[in-house]
């Protein structure tokens, strides 16, 4: 059997402290490196938002789960209008929420807003051009999909220095 033997470690010597004249000098000078993991401590916290520490996105979750829940249980066409709501209370909140992280540099949600320029796109001109051909329509949205993707990557590649951020 063969027993291992621990080492008593040396305690670490402080490093010398530097006269007075070269601490102003040096805190003068601003360090590259520190300022590089200040921003990136910076970009990996969720960027605030700008009502403060009120937690309003999710209370409008909340409340879109509730109006869904709601409709469902009366059913009929108070139902469905209730329905409606409550999905598009949660959409918009999550919509809300990608849109701070994406250009606050926290996290990329490219497809995600730029699928939903798409679809508004799309129910733009389905509603407002009801005549044009489904195809053409699609192509549309297809383009701004496209174009709203590649605006939305140099924003967020702009903003976090890096082109995603995988979690």
């Amino acid at each position: 059997m063969s027993s291992k033997r621990r080492r008593k470690r040396r305690p670490r010597k402080p490093p010398p402290k530097a006269p007075e004249t070269q601490r102003s000098e040096v805190a003068a000078k601003p360090d590259p490196v520190s300022a590089r993991r200040r921003r990136a401590a910076n970009l990996d916290q969720r960027p605030p938002a700008p009502w403060g520490d009120v937690p309003l996105v999710e209370l409008v979750v909340l409340l879109g789960i509730i109006l869904l829940v709601a409709g469902f249980v009366i059913g009929g066409s108070q139902g469905v209008v209730m329905i409606a709501a409550g999905v598009v209370l949660c959409s918009i909140a999550g919509l809300e929420l990608a849109i701070r992280e994406h250009f606050g540099g926290y996290r990329s949600h490219t497809f995600l807003l730029s699928g939903a320029v798409a679809v508004a796109i799309l129910a733009g001109v389905a509603f407002l051009a009801p005549s044009v051909w489904l195809p053409i329509a699609l192509a549309i949205a297809l383009a701004a999909f496209a174009a709203t993707a590649a605006m939305l990557m140099r924003v967020f590649q702009r903003r976090s220095g890096r082109a995603f951020k995988l979690r």
